[in-house]
């Protein structure tokens, strides 16, 4: 990271206070963000029903019903889908009420370091949210729904009666597990950025980090091939696409720290020959 400079203390010292003031501000932040919450709560519990509909649609091909069997059980999913939705409709309120409260204690160097991670964020999550929804789920309910079988004259008939709550549970568990593990380049780059990781590093390592994708994609999907397939190949590819990143960031460290190497110490005059 960047040493930071003179006029870089001198800012962060100006944000310097008490310890009471830094609990009020967060008591500040922590009821914006939850206001935030609240009323991307509110809309998506308003309209939970055309959302549940639009996550059920790729199960459509397989069956035209879902079931339950709890008297207050849809009601419960609708709160779940409301709250499911606050936090991914909110995210940006609760991020923007997070840096807003870290950023006054960061360098200018750092906010300008973190900011494009921090944006970089939900673009991700949505790419994974996207890949479950318009990729995995189609082939999966396919997977699972071909063990349907016809009645026969002398054998029973096998038919899929999907509970609401169960589906809406394995959509939800499938899209934060695609949606956090697609934050793989952001964590890998940051680490890069501090300088724990290093390109040549991660490439040495690709082995061990396929086998451990592998397993991490077997953790988080349904026991099938097909799940653990759709996870495990985007996850090498985002863990490709970090170590060009890291690559990237040692490519800029290393021209800064040579143009401030042409500068003379304590002067910003950069030297020259005669």
């Amino acid at each position: 990271m960047t040493e930071p400079t003179p006029e870089d203390e001198a800012a962060l010292e100006a944000t310097r206070a008490p310890l009471m003031e830094h609990l009020l501000e967060l008591r500040k932040r922590l009821i914006f963000a939850l206001a935030g919450f609240a009323v991307c709560f509110a809309i998506c519990f308003a309209f939970s029903t055309p959302i549940f509909n639009f996550l059920a649609r790729p199960l459509h091909a397989t069956t035209n019903h879902l079931i339950y069997t709890a008297l207050p059980e849809y009601f419960y999913t609708q709160i779940k889908i409301g709250a499911f939705g606050g936090l991914c409709l909110g995210f940006p309120v609760i991020a923007s009420q997070i840096w807003m409260f870290v950023a006054p204690g960061l360098y200018k160097h750092e906010k300008r370091a973190f900011l494009p991670f921090l944006l970089w964020t939900p673009v991700l999550f949505v790419m994974g949210a996207a890949f479950v929804y318009y990729l995995m789920l189609p082939n999966l309910i396919g997977f699972f729904g071909a063990y349907q079988t016809a009645a026969t004259a002398t054998t029973m008939g096998i038919e899929l009666e999907a509970k609401v709550s169960d589906y809406l549970d394995m959509v939800m568990a499938l899209i934060i597990a695609f949606g956090l593990t697609f934050q793989l380049p952001v964590l890998l780059s940051l680490l890069g950025k501090v300088g724990i990781v290093t390109s040549q590093g991660l490439r040495s390592m690709r082995r061990f980090a396929i086998v451990g994708l592998f397993a991490v994609a077997a953790i988080f999907t349904p026991p099938d091939a097909i799940s653990m397939l759709s996870l495990a190949v985007p996850l090498v590819l985002l863990y490709e696409i970090s170590i060009f990143s890291v690559k990237m960031i040692e490519r800029d460290r290393a021209r800064a720290d040579a143009a401030r190497g042409a500068e003379e110490p304590g002067t910003g005059v950069t030297t020259t020959e005669n």
